[in-house]
């Protein structure tokens, strides 16, 4: 349940990042993504709580890019509630041939900076977000070696937030179901990076599985 002054730490990549500013300049802080949609309506209904949402995603980041960082931009931070979504850039490098994707280190290096989360914040709530990714021409070229990829990581997620008692938010059915109503591309521009139409579903979504444990 809310508390006072209650901490919710955002991490991950730019769908994350959102083009955040890095200084303390509230008019930029949070970006310009779901982060900022789920701050500004929940730190209004929740004022009485005075809140404080922060955004430490950071565009192009793996998993273990996260975990490389992770004691300055999370573990410091000592949020009362973790949000988590990674996971597309670990699937890009592998997917370009990239040095960065020599080996998959995503299940491996999630699940030590769980671990190490568990251990050291062991009350804080952790909300783990599917990673999620559509058909546009962006991401045509090997398809089904992306669908592939991204459904194995997807699975890891889900499997990682029952081993620690995480939240898990699905959005790939969010944006699947979102397609029959119009393009892809309205939705997701270019296969990864959501419009503001589809932050906005982001931030139902995660909102909707969030709110409906009690968590916030």
């Amino acid at each position: 349940m809310i508390k006072k002054n209650q901490v919710v730490l955002f991490q991950g990549d730019s769908i994350t990042d959102g083009n955040r500013g890095r200084s303390q300049d509230l008019n930029h802080i949070l970006g310009h993504g779901y982060v900022f949609l789920l701050a500004s309506r929940l730190g209004c209904e929740l004022a009485e709580e005075t809140p404080l949402f922060v955004n430490r995603g950071i565009s192009g980041n793996r998993v273990s890019d996260l975990y490389a960082r992770w004691n300055e931009d999370a573990i410091s931070l000592k949020p009362d509630l973790l949000s988590i979504l990674i996971g597309v850039n670990d699937a890009a490098r592998i997917l370009r041939g990239e040095p960065g994707g020599a080996t998959d280190r995503f299940e491996r290096a999630y699940r030590v900076l769980l671990e190490e989360t568990k251990e050291v914040l062991p009350h804080t709530s952790l909300v783990l977000c599917e990673p999620f990714l559509v058909k546009t021409d962006a991401t045509v070229d090997c398809w089904e070696e992306w669908r592939s990829l991204m459904a194995s990581y997807q699975q890891t997620v889900r499997e990682l937030a029952d081993r620690f008692g995480a939240l898990f938010v699905p959005f790939q059915e969010t944006f699947d179901e979102a397609c029959g109503r119009a393009p892809a591309e309205y939705w997701v521009w270019d296969g990864v990076h959501p419009t503001a139409a589809g932050h906005h579903l982001m931030a139902e979504q995660w909102l909707s599985v969030v709110r409906g444990q009690g968590w916030i």
